[in-house]
């Protein structure tokens, strides 16, 4: 052990199969741990983490969570967290409450605005201000707008957690949890029961805050290729004035039942009838994960069982006919006793809406998993999941998301619960383990499969029964509650609550000082770039198919996207499209059935799947509209990707009614659960499909309107099987065609040199013949409509085509945007509406501009602060560093940081769309250049929005209803789910 700064080092250690060196550190004076990982990434990372048990189920840790971001004693501005979202280059910056832990992480590419978040973060976590008013607007408070007014409750995560409430996949996997750990934190709600926040008192709050921010009781985290030892100082600077405490927040054991238990939870399934269906899981207590290697194998062994549609329990359980998708959230490894699950969605129920297969589900899992452990898991089935999981944790690509904090998660998986957090991240020698397991012919999975499950007791069954109404009963409820609570409460009393609810408008209206503005640290123009990095891309014709080559490192991995142009479809055939894809690779071929094609794809590549990219090609009406099979595999085994596209291309067997019918069944279940979670995507792709034909292409292929398409699909597959064969085989026929395909291909020179002959020869095998290229005209759409689905907050989008008013488009518009949704709406939208987000958004290719809020309790209200927007705009008085700080938020989000196959991808999409180099550096210039009068022009533009714009809302039926009564053209209202 070495000392350094204050710290004395633990252990350092070289992680080659991540490149990186870690050393973890303890610090003399509090005790707090920091794990320090040294590599060349350039996308910095830091995250700071509290053990958080919750102490009840009133979302103390989440609304702790938001509040701490909402000034400190360094940074005395209402909101530190949205003067960085408004003028840095993060490429995160969020925050994360888990059930037994909080994390604040930060990334940036750039050193300077690095440092700064970290600085403010630090500061954020351990001297927040939290006085009173923070807890009412980001807990929850009573408001009275009169005092003849009804009572009711206000609250950001108020609102957030009843949208949560109102998500079934949601519930269920909370259900799960608490199910499993009765007797511990993990059975209470971390994230806030809508029934209980109001309990929550403001000594409570900064009782929490007080034992829990505390060094002693944190891990630091960085990661990248800053600077090693500033890191230390900069903590040490932080920590200097602390001593270590005793603090108890370690998560306790939970007991082991004795035997099964069965846990019966209603759920609001909406008036559909489609949607009258209820779910069921199986899980089990796991337990502590102690050893690398059996926490390995059980992922591994969570793949086989589940993780692709011919896995053999996911296939048993699809099979039966018993529901339509898989639930549950499979292997949960975050916690300190991990746990599985299992089940499906979508099942029958009897007139008294109790699910008719219980037992036999049941019967069914544990049968699979008796016939698995006692005869054995098929080779293929183990060696494709073993080769699937060892190329991802060899590639380690997680997007968007950073690397850094993907493998900061993965380390406090242990490192929580006192354990070493490096050995989570050195997969080597525990994958080496298991492979030479089962060379040696052991059987690993077999024996995890009876010791964890069929020898394990501690299980439970969680049945989510159907309750239509629901939603609306809870509404009522509330409401009854409030108004015995206004009616047990005084004048004064009531007086004083109209006074405290004017008091946190006024206080949410103040705008910050400018002296404390000064003080969040921020970059200057100069600090910017004043060139778009570029990403190589040759373009060039093989076989008679385009091709662009990006050269670019990409660790051996070959990164293949291949493209079919849908305009050579006619417009009957898109809905098809997204049912087509899936059939490509899961129906199987002439010599694979689709089991023996997912294992040959699993065991030989890193993986094949569909993905589309439609857009307004930049300048004109025209849209691009692309269907990809994207593939990537390792230089070696780049032939066997070859040869798989080409079967599944040529030979696909689409005569395959019954597993049709169960992909049918789990397209349909997953846009059902998506629709509430994802509202304002829902609700934007809908509004947008009004204006452009890539947008109403997108939502006959993925939104509401395929909702409905998939819904009768089912009628029609067991009434005209044939006549959907015909359409697949026709969308077969028509696309498959390499004098309309694009192959994109990331790679690096010297390997791409030595595939080309290879991929040639597989694009020449390809049919070859004169394409008939179809537009698609879009359908004319009513001015309001109305989603109704339930849930007791609302999705409100507002839009219009800014082209068609005028518009000339202009990179200040980014700008704009960035400071509209981190100020005028953050503020209307979110803080004195409630909602858990308000923001705009501006397509520079189609002109669409579109206003949406998520988990909104207003409607008509959000709708009149869009149309204000203008007219603040106009009147706009903006200090120089606010329009700095927009613009560089602006910048950071065109530098938006990218892994090879993004890159490569994203200059695909830029070449189809016609975003040249040329248009992409005058777009920076505009943005670079922003002044003041680009605001108030804008406000003009959207002044013309206000009178023309269409309006989408998603919500429960008397939300939508009394809109109607608001808005007399509001004619369109149709039932979702």
């Amino acid at each position: 052990m070495s000392e350094n700064n204050g710290f004395t080092l633990l252990v350092e250690k070289e992680i080659p199969e991540i490149k990186t060196l870690a050393r973890l550190y303890q610090h003399n004076q509090t005790g707090a741990e920091m794990l320090s990982m040294v590599n060349e990434d350039e996308n910095k990372v830091f995250g700071v983490t509290f053990r958080t048990p919750p102490e009840d189920s009133t979302g103390l840790p989440h609304i702790m969570e938001h509040s701490v971001l909402c000034g400190s004693e360094k940074y005395p501005v209402k909101e530190p967290f949205v003067q960085l979202l408004k003028g840095s280059l993060n490429t995160f910056l969020n925050a994360f409450t888990f059930p037994d832990k909080t994390c604040y992480p930060v990334a940036s590419q750039n050193a300077s605005d690095f440092y700064n978040l970290v600085d403010v973060y630090l500061d954020a976590v351990f001297h927040p201000l939290i006085p009173e008013h923070t807890l009412q607007q980001e807990g929850w408070h009573y408001e009275l707008e009169a005092l003849d007014s009804p009572l009711s409750y206000k609250g950001v995560v108020f609102n957030e957690m009843k949208g949560a409430y109102s998500n079934p996949d949601d519930l269920l996997q909370d259900q799960v949890r608490m199910s499993l750990y009765p007797d511990t934190p993990y059975a209470l709600d971390y994230g806030g029961d809508p029934r209980h926040i109001p309990h929550l008192t403001y000594e409570q709050f900064k009782a929490f805050h007080m034992k829990y921010y505390h060094p002693t009781n944190a891990r630091f985290f960085f990661y990248g290729d800053d600077d090693p030892g500033r890191r230390l100082e900069l903590i040490e600077n932080c920590l200097r004035t602390y001593q270590r405490i005793e603090i108890d927040s370690f998560p306790p054991l939970q007991v082991p039942f004795q035997k099964p238990r069965r846990v019966v939870v209603p759920f609001d399934p909406g008036e559909a009838p489609e949607a009258q269906k209820g779910m069921l899981t199986v899980n089990w207590l796991l337990p502590e994960a102690l050893d690398p290697r059996e926490n390995l194998e059980l992922g591994i062994l969570a793949y086989i069982l589940i993780g692709t549609s011919a896995s053999p329990l996911r296939k048993a359980l699809i099979d039966s006919g018993m529901g339509e998708d898989l639930a549950g959230v499979g292997l949960e490894g975050d916690l300190r006793q991990r746990f599985f699950s299992t089940g499906l969605k979508g099942m029958a129920v009897d007139e008294n809406l109790t699910l008719k297969d219980e037992e036999a589900l049941q019967s069914l899992i544990w049968d699979t998993l008796g016939e698995l452990a006692n005869k054995g898991i098929d080779h293929d089935t183990v060696a494709a999941s073993l080769n699937t999981v060892e190329f991802s944790l060899r590639e380690n690509n997680t997007g968007s998301f950073p690397r850094g904090i993907s493998l900061m998660l993965r380390a406090l998986s242990g490192w929580l619960y006192d354990r070493d957090p490096i050995v989570r991240l050195a997969f080597e020698a525990p994958l080496s383990a298991i492979k030479n397991q089962i060379l040696a012919g052991e059987k690993p999975f077999e024996g995890l499969i009876k010791r964890h499950f069929l020898e394990n007791d501690h299980r439970t069954t969680v049945i989510m029964q159907p309750e239509p109404g629901l939603v609306a009963k809870m509404d009522q409820e509330e409401a009854e509650r409030l108004a015995q609570i206004r009616a047990s409460l005084s004048d004064s009393e009531l007086q004083s609550i109209l006074e405290g609810t004017l008091e946190l408008k006024r206080i949410q209206e103040k705008p910050d000082a400018p002296e404390a503005l000064a003080t969040i640290p921020v970059l200057k123009l100069s600090d910017l770039e004043r060139e778009n990095k570029t990403i190589p891309s040759e373009i060039s014709e093989m076989a008679g198919s385009r091709l662009l080559f990006h050269d670019l490192f990409t660790n051996g991995i070959l990164y293949l996207d291949l493209g079919f142009d849908l305009h050579a479809l006619p417009v009957e055939y898109l809905p098809f499209v997204s049912l087509f894809s899936r059939s490509l690779l899961e129906i199987g071929t002439e010599k694979e059935d689709f089991v023996r094609l997912s294992q040959r794809i699993g065991r030989s590549t890193g993986g094949i799947s569909p993905a589309s990219f439609i857009s307004t090609i930049r300048n004109t009406t025209h849209s691009t509209a692309w269907l990809y099979l994207r593939g990537k595999s390792t230089v070696a085994q780049a032939g066997e990707l070859l040869e798989i596209l080409n079967d599944i291309l040529l030979t696909v067997k689409l005569d395959n009614r019954e597993r049709f019918q169960q992909m049918l069944l789990e397209e349909k279940a997953g846009l059902e659960a998506g629709m509430i979670p994802s509202g304002h995507r829902v609700v934007n792709l809908r509004l947008r499909s009004a204006f452009t034909e890539a947008d109403w292409a997108q939502e006959i292929m993925g939104g509401i309107e395929y909702l409905f398409f998939i819904r009768q699909l089912v009628q029609v597959v067991e009434q005209d099987w044939q006549s959907v064969v015909d359409k697949l085989e026709g969308i077969r026929q028509l696309l498959v065609n390499r004098e309309t395909m694009i192959c994109n291909i990331t790679l690096d020179a010297q390997n791409w040199h030595a595939l080309q002959p290879g991929i040639e020869g597989f694009l020449a095998s390809l049919p070859s013949f004169s394409p008939q290229s179809h537009r698609w005209q879009p359908a004319a759409a009513e001015a309001y409509e109305g989603l109704v689905v339930p849930s007791p907050v609302n999705y409100v989008g507002k839009g219009a085509n800014l082209f068609e008013l005028d518009y000339q488009a202009d990179g200040s518009v980014d700008v704009i945007n960035n400071y509209l949704s981190t100020t005028w709406l953050w503020e209307k939208v979110r803080v004195q509406g409630g909602a858990y987000g308000g923001f705009c958004q501006f397509n520079p290719r189609s002109g669409v501009y579109s206003y949406l809020s998520y988990r909104d309790p207003n409607l008509a209200g959000t709708l009149e602060n869009y149309d204000s927007t203008s007219e603040f705009l106009r009147h706009l008085e903006l200090h120089p560093d606010e329009l700095t700080k927009s613009i560089i938020g602006a910048i950071g989000d065109m530098d938006a940081y990218q892994l090879p196959d993004a890159k490569g991808y994203s200059a695909m999409a830029r070449y189809l769309a016609g975003d040249t180099l040329e248009s992409r550096q005058q777009w920076r210039e505009q943005i670079l250049s922003t002044s003041a009068d680009d605001f108030h022009r804008f406000g003009e533009v959207l002044e013309k929005l206000n009178q023309s714009g269409r309006v989408v809302a998603m919500g429960a039926s008397d939300a939508i209803e009394k809109a109607r009564v608001q808005f007399p053209g509001w004619k369109q209202v149709r039932k979702i789910i």
